[in-house]
């Protein structure tokens, strides 16, 4: 899995190796699942204080649509522990109604449909 890390932050941009860390944490089991995962921090109205650090997380799966969560919090590491958090959820939803789908095909293929004069 390759992480990125993209912020302009200057006290975002020293947590760079630990949101490095808690990625490859948060994702270790998924790991096979997941070919990139990029986040981006960023301070939304600047030294003003209050709920505006952003995290955006964006995971890309090589089957499928990038997943992107994005939240907001009051400081750097509770922002980077919620979207993680939003994304792992996100992708366990998509892979559960994906095996779910294939089931029913499955399913649909061991019983073909009667035909109407039978």
């Amino acid at each position: 899995m390759q992480v990125l890390f993209k912020s302009r932050d200057r006290e975002a941009v020293r947590l760079r190796s630990f949101a490095r860390q808690r990625i490859r944490f948060v994702f270790r089991r998924m790991d096979w699942l997941i070919s990139t995962a990029t986040v981006s921090l960023s301070d939304i109205n600047g030294p003003r204080g209050g709920l505006d650090k952003r995290c955006q997380v964006q995971v890309q799966t090589p089957d499928s649509t990038p997943v992107v969560v994005t939240s907001i919090a009051r400081d750097w590491r509770g922002a980077l522990d919620l979207a993680l958090a939003r994304a792992v959820r996100s992708i366990v939803r998509r892979q559960q109604a994906r095996a779910v789908t294939r089931r029913i095909r499955e399913r649909e293929r061991a019983w073909p449909a009667q035909p109407d004069g039978v």
